[in-house]
């Protein structure tokens, strides 16, 4: 359902934009994080909402997350990944895989996904430890900003890249591209694994506040 709206609304938006580009974007980008808030706010008591390998890779090095559970998880999210592109394509009677020619190289490209998987990994730390409720809405305001501030519209998710270099529609990258973005995001994720672990140690979670806070009879 993620890449299935990322690539679809990027088919609509373009069709729609009547060629104004960043017209398109603003649709893509609103399409992307309405669907980011209802998937984690529906899924994440099932499963996590684990959408990303990069996350998950965090969750696991973490050791909260087993690594026959990783493999199955980005296993899923792969599979997951190319259904939703398939699936975007069939609604809108396109060719079900495309090769994208949509070129997204060079050092900034790379930056940019470094921050943008740092941030989100960042965010969905930080906020689960203090105010777990708001991770939806937090996670997906992240990604409608990153779609703006970051060179490469925040990407951010390495099976949503393997799966957007299946489509050669607004929101492709070439599959030659595909492999920096990926390791971009790893390293974003990494960095901001070891960052949150060092700011957020000592500090007290939500839950750990409020009992400490609650009445004592």
């Amino acid at each position: 359902m993620l890449v299935a709206t990322v690539v679809g609304s990027g088919i609509m938006a373009e069709a729609l934009s009547g060629g104004n580009v960043a017209i398109a974007l603003l649709g893509n980008t609103i399409a992307t994080g309405a669907i980011l808030a209802v998937l984690i706010g529906m899924l994440g008591p099932i499963s996590g909402a684990h959408f990303n390998p990069a996350v998950s890779l965090v969750f696991a090095i973490m050791g909260e997350l087993p690594r026959a559970v990783l493999a199955a998880y980005v296993v899923a999210q792969l599979a997951g990944g190319i259904a939703g592109t398939i699936t975007a394509h069939a609604m809108f009677d396109l060719d079900l895989v495309q090769a994208s020619s949509h070129g997204r190289h060079g050092t900034g490209q790379f930056l940019s996904e470094v921050v943008a998987s740092f941030g989100l990994v960042a965010a969905i730390l930080g906020c689960r430890r203090f105010r777990p409720g708001i991770v939806p809405v937090a996670v997906a305001l992240y990604v409608v900003a990153g779609y703006w501030f970051t060179a490469s519209t925040c990407f951010a998710n390495p099976a949503v890249a393997i799966a957007r270099s299946l489509t050669d529609t607004f929101s492709g990258i070439r599959p030659i591209d595909v492999p920096w973005f990926v390791v971009a995001e790893i390293v974003g994720a990494l960095l901001a694994a070891w960052l949150l672990h060092w700011l957020l140690k000592g500090q007290s979670s939500a839950a750990q506040s409020a009992a400490a806070n609650s009445p004592r009879l």
